[in-house]
């Protein structure tokens, strides 16, 4: 494996995060290096003391089955690369595994966000705070696709100290930033530094990846914990480092406030993740197309598809156009683009700046959720046949998002393969977008569970897998 996926392997397999804070008072407005000796010894005492005691610790556990062996089988390293199933010999036995992480009460109620990899599987989730007291959690919602969860504990009366939401487009490359955390289990710990990038968008490591980026130092046990700007607002929570050892060499990467704040409504209105829809799917602008488009650098997204009467349609988006900005805020790629979209208020509207005909354009754009049109219809595929065990639903633009498929609004997706089904057997994976079947075109679940239920002798179906179309033929 080359080094760079070596250590990029190893940053998200031993980073368990924590807090990081920035100081930003608007774009430039009232800011200055240091000119004297007693600027430089001014403390950030003042605002760790305000944010500290809404930092907290988590500790999850779950029950495991675990094989005898040598104890190299269990390193969690190996099992990164070769498989939970590494090295399993001799009788299985049961253990309790338990892992460390940060968070930050939102909300004086005892509302806790978290990152989704802190909690992961855990059978029991115990909060303690900063004063060491501690609380049973439970989860409220878990979003995979952003790396969060969150949490809730009942304080009885008591108020719980909170942080407030900092608008994390306002933080600057260049802004001082604090991490509070628990690092390797040792305590609640301060470090600092400065944003050293913001708009992340290659660090692949959740669906939604936009990231703002600290050389604070963050080591094993901050995930989850906050990053704030010095007036002791919530800028962010940490969710990974980029390190070739596992330790902190000036790389973190923290979840924006923005996108912080609409799981953490989702999970207000009743847990059930709902974002923002572009309703429009495109390509990342480069050099020689911006110059043929007349555009002085390869900034924004070509927007190649659009779905009828969705949100980019309703604004009058055209095929073609090129997106450069929402509410005045510069997209780079694609990825920045999902981003804006899904961190806007539902029911509100968005200016949507495009570049048309090489002058440039403003549209207002509703902001709405995905629609689930048609109904899903989930189905367990059953019969003499090769998809026998799939579970298949009727593709529509929620469940597209929901499954990370942009653009895929319409035919038949594997949802999930039984055990030792024929379907699982023959290698079929859940997110298989089916396409054909002998000679039926696949629309809908109710059409295909008809074809499947024609007798055949050799069955030649077609799918889309990871982007690119496969065809199979199975003999009876």
């Amino acid at each position: 494996m080359p080094n760079r996926a070596l250590a990029a392997a190893v940053c998200l397999l031993l980073f368990l995060g924590g807090p990081v804070l920035a100081q930003t008072a608007g774009q430039g407005a009232g800011k200055a290096p240091p000119d004297s000796r007693g600027q430089i010894e001014l403390s950030f005492a003042p605002v760790v003391k305000q944010v500290a005691p809404a930092v907290v610790n988590i500790f999850s556990k779950r029950v495991v089955r675990q094989q005898s062996g040598s104890p190299l089988f269990n390193d969690p390293f190996f099992k990164r690369f070769f498989g939970e199933n590494f090295g399993m010999l001799g009788v299985p036995r049961e253990r309790i595994q338990s892992s460390l992480g940060s968070g930050v009460i939102v909300s004086p109620d005892g509302l806790i966000v978290t990152n989704h990899h802190v909690i992961q599987g855990s059978d029991k989730i115990t909060v303690v705070l900063a004063d060491r007291r501690e609380y049973a959690a439970t989860l409220v919602l878990d979003d995979e696709r952003t790396d969060m969860a969150v949490l809730r504990i009942d304080a009885g009366a008591r108020e719980l100290p909170y942080l407030e939401f900092r608008d994390s487009d306002d933080v600057e490359v260049g802004d001082l930033v604090l991490a509070i955390g628990n690092p390797f289990g040792v305590g609640q710990t301060v470090t600092s530094g400065i944003v050293s990038a913001i708009a992340r968008t290659q660090a692949g490591i959740s669906d939604y990846s936009f990231f703002v980026q600290t050389d604070a130092a963050i080591n094993p046990g901050n995930s989850g914990g906050a990053l704030v700007t010095l007036d002791g607002k919530l800028l962010g929570i940490n969710t990974a480092i980029f390190s070739r050892t596992g330790g902190s060499i000036g790389i973190g990467f923290a979840i924006p406030s923005n996108m912080v704040r609409t799981v953490v409504a989702s999970a207000v209105r009743g847990g059930e993740i709902v974002r923002a829809w572009s309703g429009m799917t495109g390509q990342d602008l480069t050099q020689d197309l911006a110059e043929g488009f007349g555009l002085p650098r390869p900034a924004g997204v070509v927007v190649s598809r659009i779905y009828p009467g969705g949100p980019a349609d309703r604004a009058g988006v055209r095929k073609g156009d090129i997106v450069l900005a929402v509410d005045g805020k510069q997209v780079d790629d694609e990825t920045s683009l999902r981003f804006r979209i899904a961190t806007r208020e539902l029911g509100t509207t968005a200016e949507l700046d495009v570049w048309r005909d090489r002058e440039r354009l403003t549209l207002e754009f509703p902001v709405v959720p995905a629609p689930e049109t048609p109904p899903r219809d989930e189905t367990t595929l059953t019969g003499d046949h090769p998809l026998a065990g799939a579970v298949v639903a009727n593709l529509s633009p929620a469940l597209a998002e929901a499954r990370d498929r942009p653009g895929a609004w319409e035919g038949v997706i594997v949802t999930d393969i039984k055990r030792g089904s024929p379907a699982h057997r023959l290698r079929f994976e859940a997110g298989d977008i089916l396409i054909a079947v002998n000679d039926y075109q696949v629309e809908n679940v109710a059409g295909l569970a008809t074809e499947l239920a024609r007798p055949a002798d050799r069955w030649r179906i077609s799918l889309s897998r990871d982007g690119q179309v496969r065809r199979v033929e199975f003999n009876r």
